[in-house]
């Protein structure tokens, strides 16, 4: 019996040894792969892939954006177009909070609080003065690009002059003067942009003896128009002194307040004027206004209101005799920083560089109608000439910095500006009068 019970145990485990041996040899199909896998050697397998982390730049970074643009903006559209090549580059993935123009009623705050932002979207003189201490300093960065041979120096300078180093780079440059209709200067025979102020009087006279009103002007910007005409006299630091503290009566301003008076009695400005805005403005786009004080976005504003297609020219304000400041040329940009605290710098850097030169600054320049960022792109025929003003501008004029900067007074002066368009003051030395006599 205990014979029987051993020869079957024997059998048993022999059995059991011959069906591992065939399992082992079979290469059948409960080891092969599944026929969706391709052989390892093709492309797309395991071992072609990126490794854990892949193999893109940037791969496993992420970024938010804080952004001055509405969702559904032109400026916004080519920056989701921009993002998306991005991370399709790099592997990067950006996140675009897209806040609108009052991005900076709570930018401050979310700085301070350190919140999750990587880079900021607004004007370049509230990031160089009010967001400095949390940017991050952009200069290596900056010359490891060259940045410094397609950029404008007039507004990396004053970045740094503000800041004390390079902290934004400029993403929608501006830049101001005297718009002007080529065909309307053409059809009253001017020839050359006037340099000086005898020059600009003689241009005014042709035109308005071609049957065009020389000048519009809209109330919006009678503080901006006369301000050029303030600082081609004084310079911008002594109107913020005589903003701050009084004394305007005999001084430049009084000569500068004349000369605008003196376009007034001339009739050389457009039916109208100052009128409320867009009207004045418009009336280029009508063919009966030939000239405006104004920054660039005049050009689209017009032709969009007016459905037409100004040939466009721009020129630098004219000089004065004895003028203070006679070269220096309104220029601001809405530009991008990075904050201090961001973990990936470069990355931000890269995407802001990505976004501003090349390929999507030109697309953003055609789509937005704006100065590119990048100088050696092309400006659209609206703003022909403004790339090279704004290369050509030494130190950037501020938009109306000088006459804003006394809380106290700065809207009435700025209320007193449109009344001197109106005519309301018969002399300069009146206007200047009426001035002091805010700080008594």
């Amino acid at each position: 019996m205990k014979m029987k019970k051993l020869m079957a145990l024997l059998l048993a485990a022999v059995m059991v040894l011959a069906m591992l041996a065939g399992c082992s040899s079979s290469g059948g199909n409960e080891t092969k792969a599944p026929e969706s896998n391709p052989p390892a050697s093709q492309p797309g397998t395991e071992e072609s892939k990126a490794p854990e982390g892949g193999d893109k730049k940037y791969e496993g970074v992420e970024l938010t954006m804080w952004s001055m643009w509405s969702s559904g903006e032109p400026q916004a559209n080519v920056i989701e177009e921009a993002k998306a090549a991005f991370e399709a580059e790099t592997g990067a993935k950006i996140n675009i909070e897209f806040k609108g123009r009052d991005v900076n009623k709570v930018l401050a705050a979310s700085l301070e609080a350190q919140d999750n932002i990587d880079i900021i979207e607004d004007d370049y003189k509230r990031i160089g003065t009010v967001y400095n201490k949390f940017t991050y300093d952009l200069t290596d960065m900056a010359k490891a690009v060259n940045y410094d041979s397609f950029s404008y120096k007039c507004l990396n300078d004053q970045s740094v002059e503000w800041a004390g180093y390079l902290n934004a780079i400029a993403e929608q440059p501006q830049v101001g003067g005297i718009f002007y209709d080529k065909d309307a200067f053409t059809k009253a025979g001017i020839t050359a942009e006037p340099k000086t102020w005898a020059e600009f009087l003689d241009v005014c006279q042709k035109l308005k003896d071609a049957g065009v009103a020389p000048i519009a002007q809209d109330s919006a910007y009678c503080d901006f128009a006369f301000y050029h005409q303030l600082v081609r006299h004084l310079g911008e630091a002594k109107i913020e002194e005589l903003t701050m503290n009084g004394g305007w009566s005999g001084t430049a301003a009084e000569k500068a307040a004349d000369e605008i008076i003196d376009l007034i009695n001339k009739g050389y400005f457009v039916d109208g004027a100052p009128d409320e805005f867009p009207s004045s403005e418009n009336k280029i786009g009508f063919g009966q206004a030939a000239m405006i004080v104004c920054a660039n976005y005049v050009t689209a504003e017009v032709n969009n209101n007016t459905q037409t297609q100004v040939n466009w020219g721009l020129f630098n304000y004219p000089a004065v005799d004895g003028g203070a400041d006679n070269a220096s040329a309104y220029a601001g940009a809405n530009s991008l920083a990075i904050t201090s605290y961001s973990k990936n710098p470069q990355a931000a850097f890269d995407f802001i560089i990505f976004l501003t030169t090349g390929e999507w600054d030109q697309k953003m320049a055609d789509t937005a109608a704006q100065i590119p960022a990048d100088s050696r792109n092309t400006a659209p025929a609206v703003l022909n000439g403004t790339v090279e003003t704004l290369l050509a501008a030494d130190k950037p004029m501020t938009w109306c910095a000088g006459i804003s900067a006394n809380p106290d007074v700065k809207d009435t002066i700025k209320s007193m500006c449109t009344e001197l368009f109106e005519g309301k003051y018969a002399t300069g030395a009146d206007f200047c009068a009426a001035l002091d006599a805010l700080y008594k």
